[in-house]
């Protein structure tokens, strides 16, 4: 027993000395994260298109194209037009405006000519160039091009055309590279050999990316500007993550006693270590990304809300405490692995697929799962050992689940079904009032729907603090809108307001309150019309990756539970969800901005979590299933089984929510009020929804495979008699 103890103390001086050391070096390497546009600001910079009056088509090209150029900088960079023929560039996360320029190079046209000087092909012809080496012969550095459809095709004409010859590569007017062609290139990829040097080949590569624009670009000014939300909500949102943790941790404590000690310490090495990552990796933190930090902590704490419900099943079975630890995480392990293989899958899509707001998002939770699963089944279960070791045998200590009766959802499922289609039924009406008074069907923002851009010189250095308290109010006194977006520019006196499109009038009235409320000289207020900064590209990026993801989790839940009826009610079950947060969006006329694809896919990814939890317990309760018990009690017993561990979770993810909601500044709180109506929504969707459509549906197949064979032993029968007569 001695020796045990000694064990189980140098154990805990370890795990502990761990949780320290991480929590050090997470804390320490806060400083080192990079975040977003809206956390910390960045560089802004214009470009104005050197041809007269160019299409909507150009522009709109134009701004998708820049938008993967700028993406190496960060996954946050916004990309939008401003007035008829200007394009902006917001670059989160760095400050040395000239560097950028420098890197991104200066926006030209890019021509492929032959040796008489006639054009051959255009850049836009080039879908993306990079620098490349191979050892042959010595170090050779190249650069890869990859060319559109069209271009392959041009391509392959003028290269067998001109074999032996050279094709002159010429950018705003001078020659970059004229490489010979040694033969006629048809597979729509070419190397351009020669360069000296992989920075030679590098710069070859940006010119050629940069240059493939529909649009020949100038500068017309950069800035450095501070963050959209401002310091307030950077230190707000700590101290409410502070306050949230701390409230979750005395909430496991009190209800899982000593397992809820050991997920205490995990989750503490979970933050340390998702710090560190964060500032290793160089991920760019911005709101959505907050979402997806915190849907992988909840994550967390439901990994071990499940394995400790397995425990006190255990030990209320009659085994021992060491024995109900062991089975407890064994029996756990498939609804975990499933829950986060699932949500990952959707994480790593909605990276491959996504842009912008979307792929940093999908880069925190990604991240967090890895994490929260090596916290949870490997930490967690670590803790438990050594506590066990230092002498907490005692069942007490980790709790006992009696055997509670089943309580019937399923015979209320046509209740739980007819009040959610009502919801969303009531969600398209309003929306149908809304595009009826206003114009559109949802209140949104300026990254949907553009609008007016007003730089206006104060006469003093005001803070960012004192733009949100004493400016904000003002213009939001002309515009009748809360959706008023500020930045400063560094340096200067110079702060960027942006608001929905103004007319005229309501111009002239916000720059007659800016004079008399601030002494503001009317010649030094400018403003411009800009475009949305969530493109129409972005957005179909966005369907196409949800679309993708979500065929992904289903054909994964298809294999793993062998029923598509399990993977069919999984996915109808998060359009429940989706539906039913727009139907609030709807009526409460909530913004819908940037942020509003990140909050829906945080409820996707936490109601296909919860489904899997029951759905695996179903599949379990299936295999012992004898001849006496129906499938009805079946589904009740397991919903009933996962209800404490549905209940728990949710609200430990919603108190970190809430605090955020009532601590944060109001961009915060517009965020996560969405948020908490989904966690409702999602656990009401995953406890009476999915597996009363599970149920529905087996039981329809059942009575159509019934009517299939009767109908087969009838005609059988008649053939039988046919044959007799």
């Amino acid at each position: 027993m001695k020796s045990n103890k000694g064990k189980g103390l140098l154990g805990l001086v370890f795990i502990l000395g761990m949780v320290a050391l991480f929590g050090w070096f997470g804390y320490d390497s806060m400083d080192d994260i990079k975040l977003g546009l809206d956390l910390a600001g960045g560089v802004s910079i214009t470009y104005q298109a050197v041809d007269a009056n160019p299409t909507a088509e150009q522009m709109s090209d134009t701004i998708y194209k820049l938008q993967q150029r700028v993406a190496p900088y960060s996954n946050e960079a916004e990309v939008y037009q401003e007035g008829s023929d200007r394009i902006n560039i917001d670059i989160p996360g760095v400050s040395d405006a000239n560097t950028i320029l420098e890197d991104l190079g200066k926006p030209g046209s890019l021509l492929f000519m032959d040796e008489e000087g006639n054009v051959l092909m255009t850049g836009d012809m080039v879908a993306s160039a990079k620098a490349g080496m191979y050892e042959q012969n010595g170090t050779q550095y190249v650069v890869q091009l990859i060319l559109t459809d069209e271009g392959a095709k041009t391509f392959a004409e003028i290269t067998q055309a001109n074999i032996g010859k050279r094709i002159a590569i010429i950018y705003d007017n001078k020659v970059e590279s004229a490489p010979t062609v040694q033969a006629a290139i048809t597979g729509g990829q070419c190397e351009i050999t020669g360069m000296k040097s992989f920075e030679e080949a590098e710069n070859l590569a940006s010119t050629i990316r940069i240059g493939s624009l529909s649009l020949e670009l100038q500068e017309l000014r950069s800035n450095v500007v501070g963050a959209k939300l401002g310091q307030q909500a950077i230190s707000t949102s700590l101290k409410a993550g502070a306050v949230g943790f701390g409230i979750v941790v005395v909430f496991m404590i009190a209800v899982y006693l000593i397992p809820g000690v050991a997920a205490s310490i995990a989750l503490a090495l979970y933050v340390g270590v998702i710090l560190i990552l964060l500032s290793a990796f160089e991920i760019t933190l911005t709101l959505p990304g907050v979402a997806g930090i915190i849907l992988s902590m909840g994550m967390a704490v439901d990994a071990n809300v499940i394995i400790f419900t397995r425990i006190k099943e255990e030990i209320g079975h009659g085994k021992t405490v060491k024995s109900a630890i062991k089975s407890g995480f064994n029996k756990a392990l498939s609804a975990i692995v499933d829950g986060n293989v699932t949500t990952l899958i959707a994480a790593l899509v909605l990276y491959w697929r996504g842009s912008g707001t979307v792929k940093g998002f999908a880069s925190t939770l990604a991240l967090g799962i890895i994490l929260s699963m090596f916290t949870a089944l490997v930490i967690t279960k670590a803790a438990l050992n050594v506590f066990y070791a230092l002498g907490f045998e005692d069942a007490k200590f980790y709790g006992v689940k009696k055997e509670i009766l089943a309580k019937d959802f399923l015979s209320r499922r046509k209740v739980f079904f007819a009040a959610s289609l009502a919801v969303i039924v009531a969600g398209f009406v309003f929306m149908g009032v809304n595009k009826g008074s206003k114009g559109y069907v949802l209140n949104y923002s300026l990254d949907f729907m553009g609008g007016t851009s007003t730089n206006v010189t104060f006469n003093e250095d005001m803070s960012l603090e004192d733009i949100s308290s004493k400016v904000v109010p003002v213009i939001e006194g002309v515009t009748n809108d809360a959706g008023t977006q500020t930045q400063k520019v560094a340096g200067t006196n110079e702060v960027i307001i942006k608001t929905r499109t103004l007319t005229v009038e309501e111009r002239q009235a916000l720059n007659q309150a800016l004079v008399e409320n601030f002494g503001v000289e009317e010649d030094k207020i400018t403003a411009e019309s800009i475009s949305a900064s969530v493109s129409n590209e972005m957005k179909k990026d966005a369907i196409v990756a949800v679309v993708i993801a979500t065929i992904g989790m289903l054909i994964y839940i298809w294999f793993r539970f062998s029923d598509i009826k399990f993977a069919a009610s999984a996915v109808l079950a998060l359009l429940h969800d989706v539906l039913v947060v727009l139907t609030f969006y709807a009526v409460f006329k909530w913004s819908v901005g940037s942020t509003f694809i990140a909050c829906m896919l945080t409820i996707v990814g936490y109601s296909i979590n919860a489904t899997i939890v029951i759905f695996d317990r179903i599949r379990e309760n299936l295999k012992e299933m004898d001849g006496r018990e129906s499938l009805v009690q079946v589904v009740n017993a397991s919903i009933t089984q996962t209800l404490t561990r549905s209940i728990n979770t949710s609200l430990t993810t919603f108190i970190m929510i809430f605090v955020l909601f009532i601590m944060g500044v109001s961009s915060i709180r517009e965020f996560a009020l969405p948020l908490m109506v989904g966690i409702v929504f999602g656990t009401y969707s995953s406890v009476c929804i999915t597996g009363a459509l599970w149920y529905t549906m087996t039981l329809y197949k059942q009575k159509k495979t019934a009517e299939e064979k009767a109908a087969q032993k009838a005609a059988a029968k008649e053939k039988k008699a046919e044959k007799k007569a």
